[in-house]
């Protein structure tokens, strides 16, 4: 269709962050930065995309300017990435970092009102995947580029100029997505605009099939912050929180932070304990993700035809035992390539996992919430997940201090303590029909 010519602006813009995603970690580590200020980096970034798309998402739905707030988060991307590149002081990265996917997070709930425009309600949530999908390959394509920039320019150039270079056209190319958005996004409506009923949003963007394929690294997104907290009252929903509902946001508030605790370090440890140079973790983390892109729709089927609860309990379970098969492998295997060999495939497994545990996770909750509240119980459970894997980033840092063998190992414990509390939920479960709605966040 032309007029969504400016997804490709965005799929555009969304390479550069998928590049963005990594390379920021890994030119951290380049400069000296310690592993717990790593976990400090990456739960800054996963706690900052929450407020950008609170306070966008505000604007845009009070005032109609989608385009204009586009823009402007691609131009403090832009700046952020930038800002970055000119330097090699820690906090200065740190916050580069975070004003990034803050404003990655401030542009998602504008273009969720952005695929809306023209389209009957019903369609809204094909409209999601269809955002999703271009945004999603734009990111596996940024792994890509950051996978072939550093292997072609690392051994010529050194580690830390390749990775400032890539840096450069991370900032480039999000200049060119504003400029074709600049081009062909739809412009700002005047006085009287199409306001959808952020409700009307909520549940249709819960229905919708996604392809995240940044999510084995990245599991929430800002645009379900937004939306699926929009409407919530605090105080209804807890009164209204049943025992099982409760438990099993307990069990994701274990199940994130060892999410976190993992992926925190993991650059470092990858880096400087195995001494895997930049493109090759750039493939580790690409084949992750495609691993799971690759598996939603396998899992989605699975989910239709089994108990979510007990799908999800077994993705835990392979999670538990992977993120601590992660630092056994790079200790035990002693030949290189066969190490390298064996931890990509440890990787394709987490990201497998994910898959699972991704696709079951709205079903679990829009199964167990009573049917007032199941609206809110999703904004919830995205909430939540976004804070522990926050909290859990900055742990994962200060754990890796004591060895990494320490992190990972913990990591691999809160999943587990997370994963006896799914497998309590199931067992206790009567046997249902399972539910259809199974939404990949």
């Amino acid at each position: 269709m032309a007029s969504d010519r400016w997804l490709y602006a965005w799929a555009f813009g969304s390479v550069a962050l998928g590049a963005a995603s990594l390379l920021v970690p890994l030119y951290f580590v380049t400069i000296g930065g310690s592993t717990l200020l790593l976990g400090v980096l990456a739960g800054v970034a996963a706690a900052a995309g929450a407020p950008g798309a609170l306070l966008f998402g505000r604007i845009a739905d009070r005032t109609g300017r989608r385009r204009s707030l586009v823009l402007a988060a691609l131009g403090l991307a832009a700046g952020s990435i930038l800002l970055v590149a000119l330097t090699d002081v820690e906090w200065v990265v740190i916050l580069g970092n975070g004003l990034l996917w803050f404003a990655a997070g401030a542009a998602a709930p504008v273009l969720t009102l952005l695929v809306t425009v023209g389209a009957l309600e019903r369609d809204w949530p094909g409209r999601f995947a269809t955002l999703n999908r271009y945004q999603g390959w734009g990111w596996a394509g940024g792994l890509v580029l950051g996978l072939a920039w550093t292997a072609a320019l690392s051994g010529p150039l050194g580690t830390k100029v390749a990775q400032q270079t890539l840096l450069w056209v991370c900032a480039g190319v999000v200049l060119v997505s504003a400029a074709l958005g600049a081009k062909w996004l739809p412009a700002d409506p005047g006085e009287a605009f199409d306001r959808p009923r952020p409700s009307r949003v909520a549940r249709a963007i819960a229905r919708s099939r996604r392809l995240p394929v940044r999510s084995a690294t990245f599991p929430v997104g800002p645009a379900r912050v937004y939306w699926l907290t929009r409407s919530m009252h605090p105080r209804q929903l807890a009164a209204r929180l049943t025992p099982a509902l409760s438990l099993y946001f307990v069990a994701v508030v274990a199940v994130f932070a060892g999410f976190g605790v993992f992926w925190g370090p993991l650059p470092s440890y990858l880096a400087g304990t195995l001494g895997y140079g930049s493109s090759v973790i750039f493939a580790l983390y690409l084949v992750s993700s495609v691993g799971s892109a690759l598996c939603y729709g396998v899992a989605g089927r699975l989910a239709e035809r089994y108990d979510a609860t007990g799908l999800q309990a077994g993705g835990l379970l392979a999670r538990a035992a992977l993120h601590p098969a992660v630092a056994v492998v790079g200790t035990l295997v002693p030949v290189a390539a066969f190490g390298l060999v064996t931890t990509g495939v440890v990787f394709v497994g987490i990201g497998v996992a994910w898959a699972v545990v991704a696709v079951t996770a709205a079903s679990i909750v829009t199964r167990l919430a009573p049917p007032a509240i199941r609206g809110e119980a999703l904004g919830l459970y995205t909430a939540i997940s976004g804070l522990a894997s926050g909290v859990g980033s900055v742990l994962g840092g200060w754990l890796a201090g004591y060895g990494f063998t320490v992190a990972f190992g913990a990591a691999g414990a809160l999943v587990f303590v997370g994963t006896v509390l799914v497998a309590v939920l199931w067992r206790r479960a009567p046997q249902s029909t399972p539910s259809a709605a199974t939404t990949a966040d």
